[in-house]
């Protein structure tokens, strides 16, 4: 049985999930995708209010793609390059893939707490969150055509909505690293944190976050979510349709009362 894997931990509110391979700076074998997406599942089916992900050991919040010949993904495609046959890289590239986008894709914020270097597969999950928090000392790296691959999981199209054709281009087509100072004047991340403190801070965040309302969260986010897809006049219908189904769902009685009584709100669960 191994050793590793990544672990979820409910926090009241909010749920933490850390990448645990701290012996292979948290890179994501087949064992760690077959954990990752249980984890997702259990998710789905009990949502927090937040979810903040991040890595164990300190040193890494994710290296990517562990690309070993002890990964059993590895060895797989072994055959499949050397004969040019595409079926199989097909089918990993939707497994992971399809992974991340149901991560992202939770109805609640995800906030990457990329406490260590996030390379690869690392800053394409980071980057595809909905907000980053980011350590002082940290370096996120979109290091795949260092080996003649791509990011595949999301974290082109990913990047290139988040800070643009042309900075995407600069990051992912060199393969560079990027501190943090930079990744916040990029917009690539929204905080960065002193040292040792980005799981907290990213925590300070999500706790921030799940006490306010939380149908509220999820109706706008869906909309922040869904604008880059849509035409404006789309977004804004889009937006108006989710401001309608949230008033009448009621929660605002209970963040108007508590105002009104100069009470800080208790928000009901989300059944």
């Amino acid at each position: 049985m191994a050793d590793y894997g990544v672990d979820i931990d409910r926090r009241d509110r909010v749920a933490v999930v850390t990448f645990n391979r701290p012996a292979r700076k948290n890179s994501l074998d087949e064992h760690m995708w077959t954990c990752l997406e249980a984890v997702v599942e259990d998710l789905k089916k009990s949502p927090p209010r937040a979810v903040v992900i991040t890595g164990a050991g300190g040193e890494a919040f994710c290296a990517g793609f562990d690309v070993s010949p002890e990964n059993p993904q590895v060895s797989r495609l072994a055959d499949a390059v050397q004969n040019q046959r595409k079926g199989p890289a097909m089918e990993l590239i939707q497994r992971v893939r399809t992974c991340t986008d149901r991560l992202v894709g939770l109805p609640v914020p995800v906030i990457a707490a990329v406490n260590g270097i996030a390379y690869g597969g690392g800053a394409e999950i980071a980057s595809r969150c909905d907000l980053r928090v980011m350590d002082q000392g940290a370096v996120i790296c979109f290091s795949e055509v260092r080996l003649g691959l791509m990011p595949d999981h999301g974290g082109v199209v990913g990047l290139t909505r988040l800070i643009g054709p042309s900075k995407a281009a600069d990051l992912i087509l060199t393969g560079r690293k990027v501190k943090a100072g930079e990744a916040l004047a990029l917009g690539l991340v929204n905080r960065v944190s002193a040292p040792g403190r980005a799981l907290e801070d990213a925590l300070e965040l999500a706790r921030a976050i799940g006490e306010n309302g939380p149908r509220a969260v999820r109706h706008a986010l869906k909309v922040i979510r869904s604008t880059p897809d849509l035409s404006y006049e789309q977004a804004l219908d889009l937006e108006t349709m989710e401001a309608v189904d949230l008033i009448a769902s009621g929660e605002c009685i209970t963040g108007i009362t508590a105002f009104l009584m100069k009470q800080k709100p208790e928000f009901p669960e989300v059944e």
